[in-house]
């Protein structure tokens, strides 16, 4: 007991410092923004055909595309871009625990952040668009034109058939949530590791060149790359499936019984496995890190 009520007392001292933290606060009014834009094609859209939308639809749309969780997950550096919270006060809390604790404590904060930034996305999107909504667990008529008629591509809302077909909102809502929270697991400790190297520089450079990686990962430039044939244009769509981080979060993009993608379980493990060898890393470098005193 001791050593969690260690771990959880650094919980709360970082969120101490949201009290009037104008990064705090630029990063909810910037994803505040970030809802009112995705939700108005789909206001628009639903208005023009008289129809209503599931509830959850907008905020399920919002993460089907991978530029769209690359804008979420950079907003979140707002409230991560300093991990580790190093200060003059941590070689004293260090004193009276362990390393792993510290480190623990961190990542407590990166889940707890995560779900917070998820639920005010989630909110926001059911808040501006509850007039033209219903919140049973089906999906709605205006998901089922932007799907079927492929109308939600051209104007950037990816109602998936394959998701509507294969999962129901309440479910798929869930997923989003778990695989977003390991996803900005996986980021975070990316980023910490050169942070605590003493590069916060390179630090955000690492997280956009991550995320960078994963989103310029397409199947044109994986057919292009490795010369495959657009008669077996599958192929490509696998490999980006398997290889980039953006598409393991992406809900669609996963095997729901007849295709060669990852399944849900399997990008957790991936996602869970990477963020696990970061924290090996941390640890190795939170032992070895010195502290500059002013």
């Amino acid at each position: 007991m001791g050593k969690l009520h260690r771990t959880l007392l650094i919980v709360r001292l970082n969120f101490l410092d949201w009290k009037r933290n104008p990064k705090i606060i630029a990063g909810f009014v910037l994803a505040f923004i970030f809802c009112v834009m995705l939700s108005g094609r789909a206001l628009i859209f639903a208005r023009t055909y008289g129809t209503t939308m599931q509830i959850f639809e907008p905020f399920i749309w919002a993460f089907g595309k991978a530029d769209s969780i690359l804008l979420s997950s950079l907003l979140l550096l707002f409230f991560f871009g300093d991990m580790p919270f190093i200060n003059q006060a941590t070689p004293y809390y260090l004193i009276r625990m362990a390393r792993r604790e510290w480190i623990g404590a961190q990542i407590i904060y990166v889940g707890i952040v995560t779900i917070i930034y998820l639920l005010f996305l989630l909110g926001i999107f059911c808040l501006l668009c509850a007039p033209l909504s219903f919140p049973g667990n089906m999906w709605s008529e205006t998901g089922a034109m932007l799907g079927y008629s492929g109308v939600g591509s051209d104007i950037a809302l990816p109602a998936s058939v394959k998701t509507m077909e294969m999962s129901d909102p309440y479910t798929c809502v869930i997923k989003i949530f778990l695989l977003m929270l390991l996803y900005e697991t996986l980021t975070v400790t990316w980023m910490m590791i050169w942070n605590l190297g003493k590069n916060r520089l390179g630090g955000i450079l690492s997280v956009f060149l991550l995320n960078l990686y994963g989103l310029l990962l397409t199947p044109q430039i994986i057919g292009k790359l490795l010369h495959i044939p657009e008669t077996v244009q599958y192929k490509s769509n696998v490999l980006c499936g398997w290889l980039s981080p953006l598409n393991h979060v992406t809900y669609y993009m996963h095997n729901f019984g007849y295709d060669y993608l990852p399944r849900i379980w399997q990008s957790c493990l991936i996602l869970f496995v990477l963020s696990g060898v970061n924290l090996c890393v941390i640890h190795w470098l939170a032992g070895r890190y010195e502290f500059q005193f002013s």
